[in-house]
Formats: C-alpha cells, sequence, structure tokens
C-alpha cells in the first residue's frame, strides 16, 4: 500500500518535471525588430503613486517602436494623477485620462482597460500594470512575435521580484504552474480555449483582434483577465501566445503575505477554486509535491520501508530539480526552492478557503473596491 503511493507521488512529480522540460526550451524571449505600427502602452492605475513614476519613464524608454503611453487614473486619491501629469509635461507622448465612475457590473481594472483602449490610437495594446517595468525592447519583442506567429495576443511573465517571505511563499507559484503544468506544444497547435492564457500584468494584444471580441467590455465582470481574454479570443478563431517574460520586464506583485494572500484569493475562484477543478489541482500539487517530503520523513522515521523511502527519496529530488530549473531560468531568488513545498501549501490553502468559506472568503476587498469572487455570468 505504501509503496504503491510513493509510486503514485513520483509520477506526479514526474508530470510536471517533464512538462518543464519542454516548456522551458519553447517558452522563449522574442527578438526585437523594428516596426513602423504605433504601439498603445496602457496602463490602468488606481492610487500607484509609489509606482507609477519608474513604470511610466521605463514605458517612455520603448526602443523601435513608435509608442504612447496612456495611464487611466481611476479616481486615485494618492499623488498618482500629479506624477503622471508632471512627466507629460514634458513628453507629449504620455496622456493620462481619467476613468469615468464605474458601471455596475464591471470590475475596475477591466473598466480602466476599457476607457484606455477607446482612447488608445496604436496598431498593437500592451496593456501593463502599474507595477511593471518594461525593458527598452519589450514593445518591439512582443509586437515582433505578435507577427511572426501570427498572433492576435502575446503575453509572458514578468521577472518577480520578491523581497519577503510571504512573497516568496506565494508569487513563485504563478511560473510553477505555467510551466509545470500547461502544455504550450498542444497551447500552440490548437485554439482550444481551455488552453488560453496569459499573465495580466503583460498583455499586448491587436487592436483589430480586441475590437472584434469586444475587448475587456466582453469579460467586464472577470477579476482575472489573464485567463478570459485569450479564451475570449480563442472561442474567436484568433491565435494566442506565451513568450518567456522575464528578459522584457520585472514587477513586484504585492507587499508581504498578507497582501499576497488577498491578492491570489481574489483571482482563486476563475482559476482553481471549483467544486469539479480543486480536488484535481489538489491531487496533482498535494500528491506530487507535497506528499513525497511526508514519505521521506515517514522512512527516515522508520515508520516505511526502505524501498518506498528510495521511491519517496526520488520523487523529492524530481520536484526539486524541477522547482530549481524553472526558477533559475526565470530569475527568481533561489532561496524560493527549499520553500516549495510550503509554497504549495499555501497555494492549496488559499484555494480551499475560497472554495470553501464562500461568505467569508467570497468578497475581495482590492484598491478600496469590494466584489464577489466568482461572479461571473
Amino acid at each position: 500500500m505504501m509503496l504503491a503511493l510513493a509510486l503514485i507521488a513520483l509520477a506526479l512529480a514526474l508530470l510536471p518535471a517533464a512538462l518543464a522540460a519542454a516548456n522551458l526550451t519553447l517558452l522563449r524571449t522574442p527578438e526585437a525588430e523594428p516596426g513602423t505600427g504605433l504601439v498603445s502602452i496602457l496602463i490602468p492605475a488606481r492610487n500607484e503613486a509609489d509606482k507609477i513614476g519608474p513604470t511610466v519613464r521605463a514605458a517612455l524608454a520603448s526602443t523601435d517602436v513608435p509608442i504612447e503611453v496612456l495611464v487611466g487614473d481611476d479616481h486615485s486619491t494618492d499623488a498618482t494623477a500629479a506624477l503622471v501629469r508632471d512627466i507629460a509635461a514634458g513628453d507629449p507622448r504620455l496622456r493620462l485620462l481619467p476613468v469615468p465612475s464605474l458601471p455596475e457590473g464591471w470590475t475596475g481594472k477591466n473598466h480602466a482597460c476599457a476607457h484606455l483602449a477607446e482612447r488608445a490610437r496604436g496598431e498593437h495594446f500592451l496593456f501593463i500594470d502599474a507595477d511593471v517595468r518594461l525593458e527598452s525592447d519589450a514593445a518591439a519583442a512582443l509586437t515582433a512575435h505578435a507577427r511572426r506567429t501570427g498572433s492576435a495576443l502575446v503575453s509572458g511573465v514578468p521577472r518577480q521580484r520578491m523581497e519577503s517571505l510571504g512573497e516568496r511563499l506565494t508569487v513563485p507559484m504563478i511560473n510553477f504552474l505555467l510551466v509545470g503544468y500547461l502544455p504550450v506544444a498542444m497551447m500552440r497547435a490548437s485554439l482550444r480555449p481551455s488552453l488560453g492564457a496569459a499573465c495580466g500584468q503583460l498583455v499586448l494584444v491587436t487592436r483589430a483582434a480586441y475590437e472584434a471580441v469586444g475587448g475587456h467590455g466582453a469579460i467586464r465582470w472577470s477579476l482575472h483577465d489573464g485567463v478570459h481574454l485569450p479564451r475570449l479570443l480563442r472561442r474567436s478563431g484568433h491565435r494566442t501566445d506565451l513568450v518567456a517574460g522575464q528578459a522584457l520586464a520585472t514587477c513586484r506583485m504585492y507587499r508581504g503575505f498578507a497582501e499576497a494572500w488577498a491578492g491570489f484569493s481574489k483571482n482563486a475562484q476563475e482559476g482553481m477554486a471549483t467544486p469539479r477543478a480543486l480536488p484535481v489541482w489538489t491531487l496533482l500539487l498535494f500528491g506530487g509535491q507535497v506528499l513525497p517530503w511526508l514519505l521521506v520523513l515517514a522512512g527516515l522515521a522508520g515508520l516505511v520501508s526502505g524501498t518506498v523511502l528510495a521511491v519517496a527519496l526520488a520523487a523529492v529530488v524530481v520536484s526539486l530539480a524541477a522547482r530549481a530549473a524553472i526558477t533559475l531560468i526565470v530569475h527568481e531568488p533561489m532561496a524560493t526552492i527549499p520553500l516549495h513545498p510550503a509554497a504549495v501549501l499555501v497555494a492549496l490553502a488559499i484555494q480551499w478557503n475560497v472554495l470553501l468559506r464562500r461568505e467569508r472568503a467570497g468578497a475581495a476587498a482590492w484598491k478600496g473596491r469590494n466584489y464577489t469572487i466568482g461572479g461571473a455570468p
């Protein structure tokens, strides 16, 4: 019985390891090429005074393609608007746009993005969060990749900065789940909506395709545009793609554990935290990434046979090797590697908390607004 359990754990550890090995060769940083079409860099901002200045300056430093930068001030009560106005006074490519009041049925980011898109003039829209710092060649690289591959949407995960233990216990799961469990080769060969994926921090989309499918207005209820925008495009027959984003931009998503817990809870219901999906994800993640460690501890305590211990040790090595490879390639802190089983447990705790405690965890407070989690029609 225990040997069978250890073999299952090894198989579940091998699955993301094999996918990661394939995906890390497929997810490459796109090469920038000079372009003539205008790229609109669109930044929704609500109370981002501590981040917006460097974000805007980095966007304005883009090279090889003509750009405009539009910042949507979503009723900020801090100095966000004033800081953007000061920068705009010296660069006509930058515009500050007040976002209208939030209509019923919309989430804040989607409403701000839709308003920015209405005012943008570019052939491509590059949506970035207010804490994302673009590298100078990012816009040119993403648009070149879109042209080369015929993709309506191209996205990548920026290099994630993590400066606290709480961030290191939560944020690395983004790349682990994406690289370890998304079959990139199948995603590129198929337009199946369920294979669509993006990182909402960094999304380039062609204007024509965006407008044809209704843009953010078509997913106005969503708190997770990284899931729903590529699937919306794929349902209409448009190709979407992922690239390695760590050399294109950097981002510090959250500051501390509490903010990370709230942020990942906000997106949980539109991700893993559904009655059908979460038991499967729990089997995959707990079985392949945590159970091997428990079996090793049992083996060291003499509670299981040497054969079980050997198989469990092999599963631990495979699990950590996959995590280490992903960490090295995406340039995340090395200190997050030994935290991996704890990070998996935290991720599962967030998902189960949202699923089981709907009355308390089923409402998300974000940027001073309250949303119902899982509010999709």
